[in-house]
């Protein structure tokens, strides 16, 4: 017998039991929050509706806070299969902006360079794009979970970024091995300003009038989305960063089919 995969509407019964092979939930991880904020509060579900306090939780493959989309959660024996889910092939719809870096690579800090436009453009971004697809080795961000000697080099980061030190330290990380496969421009604009977009959450400021892009990227485990956006800043002469990811599908499961944190609540609600 296979795991359940948890859809929209299902209510499953109290005993966890009944699903041998455990839960898959597809949740749709909300803007701001943390993958661990998405487990303590579906265990925190889970646990009363199954009245398991030893229940076992996890999820296959982070998502960085400023991040939405496909989170796999595993509950119950599910939790073993969540290494293989990792392995598998993801899919983002990336929001560069160009002409402008910040210490993060995303908007958690705020711009600090601004660099020339006269390198981008869409027909510029369409040439560029195609060597960015296959195996390559990758630089991750300072601002990520990678360890350096047991220490995660976010904590490095932001102790660097708080003493008003440059982030980057070439040679600290080593890059990584990964596979684009696939990069697809959906759309090339301009961008607003914080103030111009009512009722958004924003963390830090979002510069008006800089060239944007939609990127469409399929690709392997351990691929930094952020780092893209630099290499194709970098690429075009220019600088850049993610003002907005979405990941649309982790191995088999699309955000289409994902779950909010009020479906995942009405699922295992209690009678």
């Amino acid at each position: 017998m296979s795991y359940l995969v948890l859809k929209p509407g299902m209510v499953l019964s109290h005993s966890i039991d009944d699903y041998p092979e455990g839960i898959v939930v597809p949740v749709d991880k909300p803007y701001r929050w943390t993958s661990a904020d998405v487990i303590r509060k579906v265990k925190w579900m889970a646990v009363k509706h199954f009245g398991k306090k030893n229940l076992k939780v996890g999820h296959a493959g982070t998502l960085d806070p400023l991040a939405t989309g496909v989170l796999l959660v595993c509950i119950g024996k599910a939790t073993k299969l969540a290494e293989e889910f990792q392995k598998a092939p993801k899919q983002y719809l990336a929001g560069v902006t160009f002409g402008a870096t910040t210490a993060s690579y995303d908007l958690e800090k705020d711009v600090d360079t601004r660099y020339p436009l006269d390198g981008v453009s869409e027909e510029a971004l369409r040439r560029v794009l195609p060597g960015f697809i296959g195996e390559q080795e990758q630089v991750a961000p300072l601002f990520s979970a990678k360890s350096v000697d047991g220490v995660r080099v976010y904590e490095l980061a932001r102790k660097r970024y708080k003493a008003g030190l440059p982030v980057e330290e070439p040679g600290l990380l080593q890059a990584s091995h990964i596979t684009i496969y696939d990069l697809m421009l959906e759309a090339f604009g301009k961008s607003v300003s914080s103030d111009e977009l009512e009722g958004k959450i924003h963390v830090a400021a979002m510069p008006a009038g800089l060239p944007q892009a939609d990127i469409l990227v399929d690709c392997s485990k351990g691929t930094y989305i952020r780092a893209l956006a630099r290499d194709l800043g970098e690429a075009l002469g220019s600088g850049a960063f993610l003002h907005s990811l979405r990941r649309t599908k982790n191995g088999g499961f699309a955000v289409e089919d994902a779950l909010s944190i009020e479906d995942v609540n009405y699922c295992l609600k209690r009678d």
